[in-house]
């Protein structure tokens, strides 16, 4: 009898995160660390796993756009599914109705993505291997099949594409040996949210430079003041060598952005992240060529492909972030990473919330082992909340990323957390509001 999707489960979780300021940044000063989770059930009993991120408030949205979506995945084979994820994410992302409430940004993209990335990790997961592992294992022709080119063959065709995955085919095996022996370079943005006092952020900075990272970031951009009060105090907690980015989390305009970055400039930042608006290609443009050598960093915002596109074909960023759940999923993701590399720019994905680590963690290790090749000028982001909360947390040794062993995308919460943090009625939530 024919596996098929038997239901697609939807949960609103979220976790007070606000109270101690964990996330903080200028554009979010209490966020709730949060998700849409999303397990795809099969009449064979299997399952597959993901989630979109939020910030709290409206995930409730989210939860609701998911569900509109799931009726275009129950009742559909799952060996169809699992062999070409592609039609699938072409579907519903391209599902006429669906499409005039985008098109392809926003909340039906990202729950277009939640479940295309459940699908990912159900086929991860009947394969026997992590994520990266599957990705890096299959043919450049069948990854290429995957990824929509229609808006892209401007800046990236086929045929390109093509070429770049061949180049790296034979020292395929090789990367993967010291992807498991080495793991992946992690930046951390634990010690730098905004609401936390002097004195944790220098504790932080210290610990993380004794912990084996090499790049740290710090939030910006509620004071100018006090920003250079707090650069001051890093960079003198994690002396000359170390790497500090800093984060606007887009609450400037361009003129604020130049200026702000002029008086940081005595720090060494080595890059400034999200500096305006992610939909101002040419602000970022114009921002890139003003605070030069300071590098641009953007993406977790940035809505799709074709965005991505335009910010490299601008020459507007120095660094791609790549972000699991802003857009249709793994099939976009694979696309921007290619993007990437025709561009020659570094990717440093985005995971400044829950799951996010555990899910783009797979993302950038395809990219070592059969794109990119290199991890040079590349780290993913790391942030200490929560991953006690998934059945394959992400593990960091010495400022690195362990490489995932386990079948599946690391998206799977495990039952008791959602029981406790399910909103609005989760024992947790009703703890924090007699309190």
């Amino acid at each position: 009898m024919t596996e098929r999707i038997s239901s697609v489960d939807v949960l609103d979780v979220r976790f007070p995160t606000s109270r101690h300021r964990d996330g903080s940044d200028a554009m979010n000063p209490f966020p709730d660390y949060s998700a849409a989770y999303v397990v795809l059930h099969t009449t064979g009993g299997a399952s597959g796993h993901g989630l979109v991120f939020t910030v709290g408030r409206g995930t409730e949205i989210q939860v609701a756009a998911v569900r509109s979506l799931a009726a275009m995945v129950t009742g559909l084979a799952v060996d169809d599914l699992v062999a070409d994820p592609g039609a699938l994410a072409r579907r519903l992302i391209g599902d006429s109705q669906i499409r005039w409430l985008g098109p392809e940004k926003g909340v039906v993209h990202m729950a277009a993505g939640g479940l295309v990335n459940a699908v990912w990790d159900l086929a991860a997961r009947r394969a026997g291997k992590p994520l990266w592992q599957l990705l890096a294992g299959l043919s450049p022709e069948a990854l290429v099949a995957q990824i929509d080119f229609r808006y892209l063959r401007d800046a990236l065709t086929e045929d390109e594409a093509l070429a770049l995955l061949r180049a790296g085919v034979e020292s395929r095996a090789n990367r993967e040996r010291v992807l498991l022996d080495e793991g992946y370079p992690a930046y951390t943005t634990t010690p730098g949210w905004l609401g936390y006092d002097d004195e944790k952020l220098e504790r932080l900075c210290a610990e993380a430079v004794e912990a084996g990272y090499r790049l740290i970031k710090l939030k910006v951009g509620g004071n100018l003041a006090d920003d250079v009060r707090r650069m001051g105090i890093a960079r003198a907690a994690v002396g000359p060598d170390v790497r500090i980015a800093v984060d606007a989390n887009q609450i400037w305009g361009v003129p604020d952005a130049i200026r702000w970055m002029r008086e940081l400039d005595r720090f060494a930042p080595y890059w400034i992240e999200e500096p305006t608006s992610p939909d101002d290609v040419l602000g970022h443009a114009a921002v890139r060529r003003a605070v030069a050598p300071v590098k641009v960093a953007t993406g977790e915002h940035v809505h799709n492909a074709v965005m991505f596109k335009q910010l490299l074909q601008a020459e507007a960023v120095d660094v791609v972030q790549i972000d699991a759940c802003r857009v249709g999923g793994v099939n976009e993701n694979l696309a921007i990473l290619l993007l990437a590399a025709k561009f020659g720019v570094p990717v440093c994905p985005h995971a400044g919330g829950v799951g996010l680590c555990e899910l783009v963690q797979h993302l950038a290790m395809f990219d070592y082992v059969a794109v990119s090749g290199t991890t040079d000028n590349r780290y993913i982001e790391y942030v200490d909340h929560l991953h006690e909360h998934f059945t394959d947390p992400v593990r960091i040794r010495a400022g690195r990323y362990v490489t995932p062993t386990a079948a599946g995308m690391s998206a799977e919460i495990v039952p008791a957390t959602l029981q406790a943090y399910r909103f609005p009625d989760g024992p947790e939530w009703a703890i924090g509001a007699a309190a």
